[in-house]
């Protein structure tokens, strides 16, 4: 597998400054882009896969979003919210200098790309939603709050894969070496030796305040958002998926950019990316 570069770009908050870290595939000078962003406990890890099948076409960036993975935690918790991690995105794509770029979004990563994809000016030249998108299923969103905030410790590895595993079941099939990338990528070792995932626990309180504070609000701003997208839209839905409903991927079929609409039998929330059928239909909607 061709190996990618870690590298680094400054961003700001209102608390400060930090550090966001992402993997880079492929020529760094290929002017064709294509930006891959994680769920919301996830991490660029996730993206292995498709960014080794698309790295000899495209220069693949796959950020941790900051609070995750390799990245900074926020000194103010309060700024986890998506205009930080828009804000966050818009300087790093000020650094790989240009134009235009192609987006994949998986859940979390998706709601980053809609609303810079409705702005007038934007540089997305195609975009990728991964199980997201105006509307999500209250149930399981409340269901995903109340698991992400847990402090949760591990005494072995091998029990806090058992866990990621076990929370991960709607991803669909897959191998033990994939289960074990899975893991690997979204857990850390304490210095006193325990295990935990890999995240700021603190963005719990942000995401349950966005999504719940006033939900009749947020989808409706959502979908404005999502009506005013003009490039070529790709969604990919989970056909067991939880968070995605089918009635609002047939609503996304049908209105803004009329996203084609791809579904994984045999998958919930999300689809991973790691396999060929899946990674297939991204490429021919990126070629096309």
């Amino acid at each position: 597998m061709t190996q990618p570069q870690i590298k680094s770009v400054q961003c700001i908050s209102p608390a400060g400054l930090h550090k966001m870290v992402y993997k880079e595939w492929g020529d760094p000078a290929n002017p064709k882009v294509l930006v891959c962003v994680h769920g919301v406990t996830r991490v660029s890890d996730d993206f292995d896969n498709i960014a080794a099948a698309l790295c000899d076409q495209y220069r693949v960036i796959c950020p941790d979003i900051v609070g995750r993975g390799r990245s900074d935690w926020l000194r103010n918790p309060a700024y986890y919210v998506i205009p930080q991690y828009v804000c966050d995105m818009v300087t790093l794509l000020a650094r790989l200098d240009v134009e235009t770029v192609d987006w994949i979004g998986t859940s979390m990563g998706g709601l980053i790309a809609i609303p810079l994809a409705a702005l007038p000016g934007n540089p997305i030249r195609k975009l990728v939603l991964n199980d997201v998108g105006p509307a999500l299923d209250m149930t399981s969103l409340k269901t995903i709050a109340d698991y992400i905030g847990q402090d949760l410790r591990f005494p072995t590895y091998e029990d806090a894969e058992t866990y990621i595993r076990a929370i991960s079941v709607p991803f669909g099939s897959h191998t033990d070496a994939e289960w074990h990338r899975l893991a690997k990528g979204v857990l850390r070792q304490r210095d006193d030796g325990q295990w935990t995932r890999h995240y700021d626990l603190g963005l719990a309180d942000p995401f349950k305040h966005a999504y719940f504070a006033d939900v009749v609000a947020s989808e409706a701003l959502l979908w404005q958002q999502y009506d005013a997208i003009t490039c070529p839209t790709l969604l990919l839905r989970g056909a067991q998926s939880g968070l995605m409903r089918a009635a609002t991927a047939d609503a996304m079929r049908q209105r803004g950019p009329r996203a084609k609409v791809a579904e994984f039998e045999g998958v919930g929330h999300a689809p991973t990316l790691m396999h060929e059928d899946q990674i297939s239909i991204v490429k021919d909607f990126l070629r096309d």
